[in-house]
Formats: C-alpha cells, structure tokens, sequence
C-alpha cells in the first residue's frame, strides 16, 4: 500500500494551499488523506513520456485546440480527493471555463479533458479501481491503464498475468473496457486515426 503522510484529514483545499512547489515527491490526496505517490522510475517515465509525444503529434496532424500540460491536479466530484495523472490530454477551450485552473492548475469538469492515461506502478489498486471510478463519475471521455509490467490484480488483468493497456470509454455514463495485449492495435475513440499496437507501447519502456 502506499504510505499515508498523516492521518488527520484535510480539505482539498487545504491541499491545494499545502503542496510544496518544486518539488521531487509527488503526492495525492485520496478521500482527505495525504498520500506519497511511489516515486517514478525510469522506465515509467519514459514510457508516459512517449505517449505523450505520441498524442502531441495527433492533436496537431488533426489540427485540435488541445493540450498536455506539464503537470495539473484534476479534482473529482464532491471529493476531498486530487489526483496527477502521468498524461492527460486538454481541450483548450473547455478549460477557460474552469474555475481553478488559473490560480492552480486544478480541474473540475470532465468535458475539459479529452484523455487520462495513468502507468501502472506499485499503487496499481488506484488506477484500476479508485480512479477509474472516479475519472467515469467525473464523465471523462477516455481513460487509458498503461500496465507495461502486468502488476494489476488477477481479477483486473486475468492469470497468467501480461502487460496489458485497458482503454476505457464512456456509454451512458459507464465506461466499457477493453483490453489490448501483444500486437493487437490500440482502439482509441478520442484518437481513431492512432497507429499502435499494444507491444509498441510496451517498447516505450525499454
């Protein structure tokens, strides 16, 4: 399990007030807890880092109004949660309308984020159950589990265990799952014209 920092609870906006600036730890606050985030490793990095350039490419061959910012908080509904995806994918002009975002760099409206995508990591319990939760409440369109490493739960991923990236897409307000492996080509609603295969993902992390 990830650390708890302090056992006391706090607002989000006591977090808000209290996270440090420049800082190497990154930290979460989960339902008014305080949460050290396992530190990234390299092929984490990297792999996060590759998608990103990937999507960039995307976002500007179609000519969109959409961005990826360098780091921001996205705050789920009537939570005293706040969450850092690894990527995640704006639309420029939905999030003018934010109220947050100005002062720190926070979101609250789904429609403001096209795509989250979050690798896999130690806290695998988190992305597969706590945030997907939360991101399909916050009525975001796509929502993308990078498990490059296989670590997710037996009854998330199956047995034997395989990397596996599970693309999840809403349909009345649920999201609907599915999962790629092997060679098997990404199928992506937010980007349809995406050329890549479950392995080439992977090979990011190498």
């Amino acid at each position: 399990m990830v650390p708890v920092l302090e056992r006391k609870t706090m607002t989000f906006d006591e977090f808000i007030e209290w996270y440090p600036q420049n800082r190497e730890q990154r930290y979460e606050l989960h339902h008014g807890e305080l949460v050290e985030m396992p530190k990234p490793t390299g092929p984490h990095s990297k792999l996060a880092g590759k998608l990103a350039a990937q999507f960039n490419f995307e976002i500007m061959r179609e000519g969109r109004s959409w961005f990826i910012p360098r780091e921001c908080i996205v705050k789920p509904v009537n939570e005293a949660s706040g969450y850092e995806p690894d990527v995640i994918v704006l639309d420029e002009a939905q999030v003018a309308t934010e109220p947050r975002w100005d002062k720190s760099s926070t979101l609250t409206q789904g429609q403001s984020i096209r795509l989250i995508v979050e690798v896999v990591s130690s806290n695998w319990h988190d992305d597969y159950a706590l945030k997907l939760e939360a991101y399909q409440d916050m009525g975001i369109e796509e929502y993308w589990i990078a498990d490059y490493r296989g670590v997710g739960g037996t009854f998330f991923i199956g047995k034997p265990k395989r990397p596996v990236i599970t693309i999840c897409n809403l349909d009345n307000e649920i999201y609907q799952l599915r999962q790629f492996r092997d060679d098997e080509r990404l199928v992506s609603k937010v980007f349809p014209e995406l050329m890549l295969t479950a392995n080439q993902v992977f090979a990011m992390a190498t």
